[in-house]
């Protein structure tokens, strides 16, 4: 089962940030996950749509300059990072799992994603785009058929693999509180990878293998280690 760190190494660092990113692969993640924005002048890693929790400053992340936000500390000195620093700590042949939170322009999206991969040489092949806006990862396959999509979701729907089938996914990405055996069986069955989120106890961890999800995403990636191994 793959093990990919929640927003980094997320309980031992700050959330969304390189140290944290780093220190995922220190502790033998398969991988990384993390949230994106789509600013006026580039992609940038952040979960929020205010910067009040991380960054203790007032104000909505998109409507603060480039050069601001570059310059905010989101604990312990981390900066918030650009997509392409991320992926440039990214370590080889490991996964990366992008989260869209905010898309304006899906031409330029696709376009700044393409640039960004191909300049930190991350393998395309474990690049997962995923989105609880499916409008988006709809129009983002269009026009990238080789690119992953991961339908995200929070809820056990009557028809689970529906939204999977309509985008041509590879994975359906589940949260923890929704997800049961039934479930992860039917969406293997139907040719889907099944990740879920967030995991955090071992108890968990070890119930999931055992109904054959494929990967979890958790803040603790060395925890995870330890249970699975």
């Amino acid at each position: 089962m793959l093990i990919f760190a929640h927003r980094g190494a997320s309980k031992a660092a700050p959330e969304n940030t390189l140290k944290a990113f780093r220190l995922a692969f220190e502790q033998h993640a398969d991988g990384i996950e993390f949230d994106t924005y789509q600013h006026d002048d580039g992609i940038v890693v952040f979960h929020d749509r205010t910067l009040k929790r991380r960054a203790r400053e007032p104000g909505y992340l998109l409507d603060a300059s480039w050069q601001a936000l570059r310059e905010m500390d989101i604990g312990e000195g981390e900066r918030i990072p650009t997509l392409s620093e991320t992926l440039n700590c990214v370590v080889d042949n490991k996964w990366c799992n992008i989260e869209i939170k905010h898309l304006n322009d899906v031409d330029s999206w696709v376009e700044d994603v393409k640039q960004a991969v191909q300049e930190s040489g991350i393998n395309v092949d474990k690049l997962l785009i995923s989105s609880f806006n499916h409008h988006w990862l709809h129009a983002i396959a269009k026009r990238w058929s080789k690119v992953k999509i991961g339908a995200l979701s929070a809820s056990y729907e009557l028809d689970c693999t529906a939204s999977a089938r309509a985008l041509n996914a590879y994975s359906v990405n589940i949260a923890l509180d929704a997800v049961d055996k039934s479930f992860v069986h039917e969406a293997l069955r139907d040719g889907f990878d099944v990740f879920v989120y967030t995991v955090d106890e071992p108890r968990d961890m070890l119930m999931l293998r055992e109904w054959g999800v494929t990967g979890i995403f958790t803040n603790v990636p060395d925890t995870a280690l330890k249970a699975l191994s």
